[in-house]
C-alpha cells in the first residue's frame, strides 16, 4: 500500500542500519558446546554451567553435553548418541582434572571432535590443574586455560 515516509524504513540508510545490527547480534550469540569430561568431576562441571546461567557472567553458552551417562552397555550406541550431540556444537571443552587420564570416554570424544572439524579447548579450575596431563592434550596441540580465560575461547 502507500509507500510513503512515515518513520523512513524505506531509506537505504535505515536498511543498512538494520542489517549491521542484525550481523552483531549474529556474532554475538551463544556458542553451541560440547562439554568433555570424567563422570567424577560431575560437580565442577555443573558450576562451569551454572556459571554461564548467571546474567553478570560472560560465559554464555547453549550446552550440548551429556549431563546423564546413557543407560546402556553397548559402546556403539553410546558413540553414536554423543556423536550426534558433537556435531550439533561448534566447540568441544574438555575439563582437565586428575580424573580425566582415566577417563574411557574422553580421550574418544575429544578425538571425535578433532575429526568432526571442531575447535577443541581444554579448561581447569584456577587452583585444578591436574598433576598429570593426560598426553592425548599435547599430542592434539590443544590449548589450556582456566575456567576464567575460558569466555574469549567461545567467542
Amino acid at each position: 500500500m502507500g509507500g510513503g515516509s512515515g518513520g523512513g524504513w524505506n531509506t537505504l540508510g535505515n536498511i543498512s542500519a538494520l542489517e549491521e545490527k542484525a550481523k552483531r547480534s549474529l556474532q554475538g550469540g551463544k556458542r553451541n558446546v560440547f562439554i568433555s569430561f570424567a563422570s567424577e568431576d560431575m560437580n565442577e562441571v555443573n558450576l562451569l554451567r551454572a556459571n554461564a546461567k548467571n546474567d553478570n557472567s560472560d560465559l554464555e553458552f547453549n550446552d550440548h553435553s551429556v549431563r546423564v551417562p546413557y543407560d546402556s552397555e553397548r559402546a556403539d550406541y553410546i558413540r553414536q548418541k554423543i556423536t550426534e550431540r558433537i556435531e550439533r556444537s561448534s566447540i568441544c571443552v574438555v575439563h582437565i582434572s586428575d580424573n580425566t587420564a582415566q577417563s574411557k570416554w574422553v580421550k574418544w570424544e575429544v578425538e571425535k571432535s578433532l575429526s568432526l572439524g571442531k575447535t577443541v579447548v581444554a579448561t581447569h579450575t584456577k587452583d585444578g590443574k591436574p598433576n598429570n596431563m593426560p598426553d592425548w592434550v599435547s599430542s592434539n596441540g590443544l590449548k589450556v586455560v582456566t575456567w576464567s580465560k575460558l569466555p574469549n575461547e567461545l567467542k
